[in-house]
């Protein structure tokens, strides 16, 4: 029987000890290391090894969407944090007196999910390396065979350039007692993966950064361009088998363009469910209350098979109409495949309304969307929904995390602060790799009187007439 702790103390040993020294590189030396893992692991032929075994041991995704995240996601993040400083004085505030200085946290917990097996580790090992800490892998069961081959390149690559191949390592035989142990001795959890897991690193008596259950809802009004807008929507969807958190999970259409709006989503190869198609779906999609993995990311012909259900040959998406959202309509929840919710609405407040009221089921803070060119809609559904993220006009499975196509810090972890649970709202990027120090000198300051204090409020506190103490 398999010790625990002494199985992960060991890892940790040698993770500390690898740590150690690369607490002494300069800048220019952990950002040599950080290039060299993304140039490699980004060149065509491996990319398509990896992505190629990622499908083959999981069952999962599209090939060429594993290989793109690998050989063009990852050279996006490189080059989004390259220019960040993680060493040593990353601030100086002179008006301030501030001086900010970067440090390590030590050795992190890395989970990996097996739905993004191939680029997580990557991903993870950079920007934890960049800030001058070592990193464990906890990779999935049903991939660790995936995460262990990225891993040990990673490994030869740190070799090669004289760096602690140690401070990358990987749990050989993956388990809930192994990551949940892994948690409780490295200094800070980076936690991608199932919800349960989420949880177990918020518990585990260290400091963990864990991101919440995706369930993308996405409202579409009558200013926009049908054709345009359901490309949009399919990209999104389709990407990786809809594997992503990010992926669009339900559409709320405007009643006016609602008819003309799924006829466009069938040319982008888009099977509109029928009434017993749904029930069928139904039956099949959800185990104990949780999405079945005979669904999570397969095929649209592997989820047909299953329902028992006929679309055509060339679908490349389902979409269930539905009314409600809550725990007696399961289709509002995270679906995590090609299966798409479509709701009708009337009025704008209707749809806000929708929006909040899917998320606060599944996905709570996560992220929604909207295709509209009317500003003050945008604006009001950022100001009125729970969730972290509002992405406009592009397709929300990519985009979400982070793209060309906008500021958002491309990523592969999404805060979902407290609404979903989470310690942060954004992306996870960089920053949220290393501790800081600041250093506060002393400033020769007069200290501003009342009005100065207050400002334009001062006269409306002041005339308050309380009477204090009573």
């Amino acid at each position: 029987m398999i010790n625990a702790p002494d199985v992960i103390s060991e890892l940790v040993s040698k993770a500390r000890k690898a740590q150690a020294i690369l607490n002494g590189y300069s800048q220019d030396q952990v950002d040599l290391i950080a290039a060299a893992i993304v140039y490699h692991l980004s060149r065509p032929g491996l990319a398509t090894r990896i992505a190629e075994m990622a499908y083959e041991e999981t069952g999962m995704g599209l090939i060429e969407s594993k290989r793109a995240k690998l050989t063009q996601k990852m050279p996006a993040i490189f080059h989004d944090i390259r220019r960040e400083k993680t060493v040593g004085v990353i601030d100086r505030d002179e008006e301030n007196g501030i001086t900010t200085i970067a440090k390590p946290f030590g050795v992190i917990a890395a989970l990996v999910p097996s739905t993004n097996c191939e680029a997580t580790p990557i991903f993870k090992a950079v920007l934890s390396i960049r800030a001058r800490n070592a990193v464990i892998c906890a990779p999935h069961p049903a991939s660790k065979n995936t995460t262990q081959f990225v891993v040990n390149v990673i490994r030869e690559i740190l070799r090669t350039l004289d760096a602690p191949e140690d401070l990358v390592q990987c749990i050989d035989a993956p388990s809930k007692a192994l990551a949940g142990e892994l948690m409780a001795q490295c200094d800070l959890t980076m936690a991608t993966g199932s919800g349960d897991m989420v949880k177990a690193a918020y518990s585990s008596g260290r400091p963990a950064y864990g991101v919440g259950v995706g369930n993308t809802a996405v409202i579409i009004d009558e200013t926009v361009d049908l054709e345009e807008t359901t490309a949009k929507i399919s990209t999104g969807k389709t990407g990786d088998n809809a594997s992503g958190c990010s992926a669009e999970n339900s559409i709320i259409v405007h009643a006016s363009i609602y008819d003309d709006f799924l006829r466009a989503l069938e040319a982008q190869g888009a099977y509109i469910a029928t009434m017993e198609d749904k029930k069928k779906l139904q039956a099949v999609m959800w185990e104990d209350g949780h999405v079945s993995r005979k669904v999570v990311a397969r095929p649209v012909t592997e989820i047909a098979a299953l329902a028992g259900i006929e679309p055509p040959a060339d679908s490349s998406f389902i979409v269930v109409e539905e009314t409600g959202a809550g725990p007696d309509f399961p289709f509002s929840g995270e679906k995590l495949c090609l299966v798409l919710t479509c709701y009708k609405y009337e009025s704008f407040e209707e749809a806000v309304a929708l929006v909040n009221k899917i998320t606060d089921y599944s996905g709570a803070g996560h992220s929604c969307g909207i295709h509209s060119h009317d500003s003050a809609r945008i604006l009001k559904l950022g100001l009125e929904t729970r969730t972290s993220r509002v992405v406009v006009r592009q397709p929300h499975g990519v985009a979400n995390s982070g793209s060309w196509s906008n500021g958002l810090a491309k990523t592969f972890s999404l805060g979902c602060g407290s609404w979903g649970g989470n310690s942060v709202s954004e992306n996870v990027t960089q920053k949220h790799y290393y501790n800081t120090t600041r250093v506060a000198e002393p400033l020769e300051r007069t200290v501003p009187d009342e009005a100065a204090i207050y400002g334009h409020l001062l006269d409306k506190i002041a005339d308050l007439h309380l009477t204090p103490g009573v």
